[in-house]
């Protein structure tokens, strides 16, 4: 991955002590911890910042990886991070099953109702998570329900980016420094319809699966009998051959799926929202 050449050493100083600036007077933190690159450096800077005192929580859900689930125990345990899991159950509220365009605000609120729950039972006040600057003017629900439930985001009060997350967390030796963007699992189910635990699953195999074909940077989108696989533009040669149409094909229709697809646009972030109105767009940012 390259760094913006704008990105300068002391910029980048300045803004990591920034964020120890704002996380110190905090005194005890619960981070939201997804185990992707942003959780990962705020959970990482709040335990330079307060040792102990900062405590990163993982939600534990049908709808995180099992292998991410993993990573995000080696990472903590690798840098002497406090971590804990909370079970949280969006699966049983119909208002998250129904997979309408505002899902991710249900997930999000049943997440940060149980971290205040987690809080004051420990007497931790402050929730913080790794939402960053570019994150802002994106389609994400999930930050309402962050501004209803006061949850800090020091990474943008810091004025932190994505690329600038990417190389602080380089420059700290965290191998999360170029891990691919994921989102959960529910992400790849189109709005309208349901999230399943099931469907989640058969997601998330055929992620794995794909992943041990050696691919990088992808998302398998579930369409009921249709599957799309969207690949990064940079390994779709990869893909474009018989041997390796054959292998995907193999893998998807042993999930139960008639049609494998592969999207010629590749992999991009937010795929599912293209479909959405631009007027229920802004209503739900």
């Amino acid at each position: 991955m390259q760094i913006a050449e704008a990105i300068t050493s002391e910029s980048l100083a300045a803004k990591q002590q920034r964020l120890f600036d704002l996380l110190l007077p905090m005194r005890r933190v619960i981070v939201a911890y997804s185990g992707g690159a942003d959780s990962a450096y705020l959970a990482w800077a709040a335990t330079q910042a307060l040792g102990q005192d900062a405590l990163a929580v993982t939600a534990d859900s049908p709808s995180f990886p099992r292998s991410h689930k993993r990573d995000a125990e080696d990472f903590t345990a690798r840098f002497g991070i406090a971590h804990e899991f909370v079970a949280t159950t969006e699966f049983d509220n119909p208002d998250y099953i129904r997979n309408h365009a505002d899902r991710c605000f249900h997930c999000k609120d049943e997440l940060f109702t149980r971290l205040e729950e987690f809080g004051r039972a420990r007497e931790i006040s402050h929730i913080i998570y790794g939402v960053n600057s570019d994150d802002l003017g994106d389609f994400r629900p999930g930050q309402n329900a962050a501004k209803q439930h006061r949850v800090d985001a020091p990474l943008v009060d810091a004025g932190l980016n994505k690329a600038e997350i990417r190389e602080l967390s380089r420059l700290a030796g965290l191998p999360t420094w170029d891990r691919p963007a994921s989102a959960c699992l529910s992400s790849r189910i189109p709005y309208g319809t349901p999230v399943t635990i099931e469907n989640v699953k058969t997601v998330e195999v055929g992620e794995e699966e794909l992943k041990a074909l050696g691919f990088r940077q992808f998302r398998v989108r579930f369409h009921g009998e249709v599957v799309r696989v969207e690949i990064a533009p940079g390994e779709m040669e990869r893909v474009l051959t018989l041997e390796m149409c054959r292998k995907i094909t193999a893998i998807f229709k042993a999930l139960g799926f008639k049609y494998v697809t592969l999207d010629l646009e590749g992999f991009r972030t937010g795929s599912m929202n293209d479909v959405l109105p631009v007027v229920q767009l802004h209503t739900l940012r």
